[in-house]
């Protein structure tokens, strides 16, 4: 089995694809210095932290569960994404463009129920690591 960085690498190197939008489910495990409330882990202990919950999940366990156990986010961390234009906040459908970069680097990358990570990057994904499982 890959490692986490290993499959990171291996998922940025395929072919974005064009479908006009993506639903993806995600667990954010973020870092103190993200500025999230109640977060006290390390960058070190958050990629150590995200990489077992990575391992549980692309293992079959259950995304829903694990997001409920393990996100910095709000569960049940699901997102539509639209590859060009304006979202919608009402069908919770954004703008890739008005996502943390490294989110729809990953989600437009992912076939549907397949599960990717979008790595702590300053700029791209300044929050921490994100498991995102595209849905639709």
């Amino acid at each position: 089995m890959a490692t986490m960085k290993e499959a990171i690498t291996a998922l940025q190197a395929k072919k974005e694809h064009t479908a006009p939008t993506v639903e993806v489910q995600h667990i954010l495990i973020a870092h103190k210095d993200a500025g999230i409330p109640g977060v006290s882990r390390s960058l070190a202990e958050a990629e150590k932290l995200a990489e077992e919950v990575w391992g549980k999940a692309i293992a079959g366990g259950d995304f829903g569960a694990l997001v409920k156990a393990h996100t910095n986010d709000s569960p049940p961390g699901i997102y539509g994404m639209v590859l060009n234009g304006p979202g919608d906040d009402r069908k919770n459908l954004y703008a890739r463009k008005g996502m943390v970069a490294a989110f729809g680097d990953t989600g437009w990358r992912l076939a549907v129920g397949e599960i990717g990570v979008a790595p702590f990057d300053k700029v791209k994904s300044p929050y921490g690591w994100h498991i995102v499982k595209r849905l639709k």
